[in-house]
């Protein structure tokens, strides 16, 4: 990649997500088997920024890239892997959780982004191991603090050293005014079913729980002394690799780059493309559909790899998704749009039904799932446009039910030879890509009535105009050409008037209806809390917990509650 590419319009260096492990500076993947190591071992000096090092294994951005890619690498090259087990390079140290200096120096923008991205690969462990069978141990040999404790407990089992010295804490409260901000809260009560009143003493102690307390309370699953660690750590996971459901076997697939090019007005991927109005605050992100039918058997998808078109558009989506949150700040709309032809996607969609059994089919219909997920918890206005041409059928229709707004326009278009749009079911919407609460998005939808959720299923296949998709209601407006270009204006400049906290707020409460899940309050509580705390002059002021830490002054507080 040309060094201009990695340069923003504004001057600013553009945070890349996308990496491989030849580029790795702080993590170690190794595969044996059914197994893989993951070693922590995090570059002091390999910072994101200036103005902070990495030390005791704390970490920034940069190093969770590299473990969402390892993670991402685990489930499509390695389909043998059946346990993960999470190491530490460091002596008496596991993790000391997000670098302070790092947060205490960044804006407000990048720590929330930084704590939502964290989040995501931490679900990612918890996903892998439910949908994929890649079971996860995390083995603590010295203090697992703040973000290095909420890293362990993403894992299905932890191990702890039984020294006297290696403890699980917390501390975020005591220390730093702020809270502990990759769902760790959420973990300890309701993944580990820790005791209400013992996690209050301990998440607000700041020296945390070692030994055979931390075993009583939940907080890991066994020790072991540093004599017997390693026979206790192998015998975990020979029980976690015979209870794994996975049955995959050869070799994988290799994620290969993507091929990207940057400029002033967007990103250009292959079959996605980015085009930016910065004036107007809008990104326009649009689809191609596939170009060939889908493979007649699983040989044919194996020798087709990473270009495979599901797999392809995902992983682009996916990456300008993530550049799109943390780079172009400025930007208040995602617009999406797709050409191409729906009958093409509706042939691949029956093809990953059709073999769904299959390890890299299962893999990829959940890397959609993974990926519709992130566009649902992006703190932006969401708008799909339905245009002649277009391809919104099955799993891209998915993108047209994530909308915050969806318009569709009736017929064609003045002097426009392409086919009037349509929008079209299948079986993908049903069932495969729930969101963070575990509903789809058709049943948050039709949340008020189960029978129109059965009206639109009978409706599988079949081409729908944008009068019919109106009445089963899968559009917001379905409007004709006289109306399409004035009222589609007027939404998105009224809507890029509005105040961004509130949207961000609005939004959030509105796109997860009904039910509640451990992922969801997840993400729910961090838009309340980081978009709060995160700005108290308690936490981040000048004498406040961030910007002290460390100095030996202690923070002044202002005790209103409120």
């Amino acid at each position: 990649m040309a060094a201009e590419d990695r340069v923003l319009a504004n001057g600013a260096s553009r945070i890349d997500f996308q990496t491989d492990p030849s580029r790795y500076r702080h993590w170690k993947l190794a595969v044996d088997g059914e197994v893989a190591t993951l070693t922590m071992d995090v570059d002091e000096n390999g910072g994101l920024f200036e103005g902070y090092q990495l030390k005791l294994n704390s970490y920034d951005l940069g190093v969770d890239i590299e473990l969402a890619d390892a993670m991402q690498r685990l489930r499509f090259e390695h389909p043998s892997v059946k346990v993960i087990v999470l190491r530490s390079g460091k002596n008496r140290v596991f993790c000391a959780g997000a670098n302070i200096r790092m947060l205490a120096g960044a804006t407000h923008a990048h720590k929330v982004n930084f704590c939502k991205f964290t989040n995501e690969t931490r679900n990612g462990f918890e996903d892998s191991s439910e949908f994929s069978g890649q079971r996860s141990i995390a083995v603590i040999n010295g203090t697992a603090a703040g973000g290095g404790y909420e890293l362990a407990l993403a894992a299905d089992q932890i191990i702890m050293a039984d020294d006297g010295a290696a403890a699980v804490a917390l501390p975020e409260v005591p220390l730093l005014a702020v809270l502990p901000g990759t769902g760790g809260l959420t973990r300890v009560v309701d993944k580990r079913k820790v005791r209400r009143d013992r996690a209050d003493f301990f998440c607000t102690i700041e020296e945390g729980i070692k030994g055979k307390r931390a075993v009583q309370w939940r907080l890991v699953d066994e020790i072991a002394p540093n004599s017997k660690l390693e026979a206790k750590i192998a015998e975990r996971v020979q029980a976690l690799a015979a209870s794994s459901p996975r049955n995959a076997s050869g070799p994988g697939i290799t994620l290969t780059p993507l091929t990207r090019s940057f400029d002033e007005s967007g990103v250009r991927y292959q079959f996605v493309s980015v085009d930016l109005d910065r004036d107007a605050r809008i990104a326009t992100i649009s689809i191609s559909g596939p170009d060939v039918a889908p493979p007649t058997d699983i040989d044919g998808l194996i020798a087709q790899g990473a270009a495979y078109w599901p797999l392809q558009v995902a992983r682009e989506l996916d990456d300008a998704i993530l550049h799109l949150r943390i780079n172009e700040l400025g930007i208040a709309m995602l617009v999406f749009k797709s050409h191409g032809d729906s009958a093409q996607v509706l042939a691949h969609d029956a093809f990953l039904d059709a073999h769904k059994a299959h390890w890299l089919v299962n893999e990829i219909r959940h890397y959609w799932k993974r990926v519709l997920k992130r566009v649902d918890v992006t703190s932006r206005t969401l708008v799909t446009l339905v245009e002649p041409g277009s391809c919104f059928a099955g799993t891209l229709a998915e993108l047209v039910f994530a909308a915050d707004r969806s318009y569709m326009l009736i017929g064609t278009r003045e002097g426009d030879n392409r086919p009037a749009p349509t929008l079209t079911l299948s079986a993908m919407n049903f069932g495969p890509y729930p969101m963070s609460h575990g509903l789809t998005r058709l049943q948050s939808r039709f949340q008020a009535d189960p029978d129109e959720l059965k009206q639109a299923e009978a409706k599988i296949g079949e081409p729908l105009d944008a009068e019919t998709a109106d009445e089963l209601g899968l559009v917001t407006f379905a409007l004709d050409d006289i109306d399409w270009d004035d009222e589609v204006r007027v939404f998105l400049e009224e809507r890029a008037s509005f105040s961004p906290d509130s949207l961000t707020g609005m939004e959030a409460n509105l796109r997860f209806v009904g039910p509640e899940t451990m992922e969801s309050k997840i993400f729910s509580r961090l838009t309340a809390w980081q978009n709060w705390i995160f700005q108290r002059p308690n936490a981040v002021g000048e004498d406040g917990a961030l910007r002290r830490y460390g100095t030996g002054q202690k923070a002044q507080y202002d005790m209103t509650r409120v």
